[in-house]
């Protein structure tokens, strides 16, 4: 009798133990420093940090790779703890332009660093949508059920 209620409890003690799981890429601060701006190309961000899973498709310059950290705690709904976004864009001759990374500050999209060649920042509104989608769509939804 004692055994089971030692392995009871060290199985109820294992379920109560917090996992978390990465979900998505962001290049480290020490893989961006190797990007310059002004001088890197396309080419040279695919080889330092590779190509990302999101792409401008307005401008069709800028790359975003999005990273999200999930806290799973027994039969709790999971929980998103953060949530980072790095902006890369180019100019017209495949230059980088900007290197900037966001995140996410009490549900508001916040600047965490940001490299600039010029001040106006562009696609602004689908980082604001890369950060605030994740977590409120369903398979109904995408469905429409």
């Amino acid at each position: 009798m004692a055994r089971f209620v030692t392995v009871a409890a060290v199985l109820f003690v294992a379920g109560c133990t917090a996992i978390y799981q990465n979900h998505g890429y962001v290049p480290t601060e020490d893989d961006l420093a190797k990007i310059e701006v002004g001088k890197s190309s396309r080419e040279e961000v695919t080889d330092v940090i590779g190509r990302p899973s999101s792409m401008g498709v307005l401008q069709g310059s800028g790359w975003f790779y999005v990273g999200s950290r999930w806290k799973y705690y027994g039969a709790r709904a999971p929980q998103e703890i953060d949530r980072q976004v790095v902006a890369i864009t180019f100019n017209d001759k495949g230059v980088v332009e900007n290197v900037e990374r966001f995140g996410l500050e009490r549900g508001e999209v916040v600047v965490l660093s940001r490299r600039v060649t010029k001040s106006n920042i562009k696609g602004i509104g689908l980082i604001r949508e890369l950060l605030g989608s994740f977590g409120r769509l369903s398979a109904g939804k995408l469905l429409d059920k």
